[in-house]
């Protein structure tokens, strides 16, 4: 099993950035392709970015290609997300979440954080 805990969410500006932080706990971290998802008001939970077990492969959803990028620490048990050039539009409560096999939809990912809320304001 695997504990997921998120951080770094805030308020920022339009053009600002953050940094998502996710701390895992429990056996083999370096086993799971790690994600992050968002949900905002009234919307699903969409997938915005995942790396494999290794860190060498990450992909992202079209809108935010070029501004987001996910990495991993496997010897911290960490995944980060940097967000750079943030949009009203990236308003969100921002998930981490761990699965066995790459996924884009919130389905394929079997454990999950609690969540940190990003506000972009124009």
């Amino acid at each position: 099993q695997v504990q997921l805990v998120e951080s770094g969410g805030g308020s920022v500006q339009a053009g600002g950035s953050l940094r998502l932080s996710c701390a895992a706990s429990g056996r083999s971290f370096s086993s799971y392709v790690m994600g992050w998802f968002r949900q905002a008001p009234g919307k699903e939970r969409a997938f915005v970015a995942d790396i494999s077990p290794s860190g060498g492969s990450a992909r992202y959803t079209d809108s935010v290609e070029g501004r987001f990028t996910i990495s991993r620490d496997n010897a911290k048990n960490t995944v980060s997300l940097q967000m750079n050039n943030l949009e009203a539009e990236d308003t969100a409560l921002y998930y981490c979440a761990a699965a066995l096999l790459r996924a884009t939809t919130a389905r394929g990912y079997r454990y999950w954080g609690q969540g940190t809320q990003v506000i972009v304001s124009s």
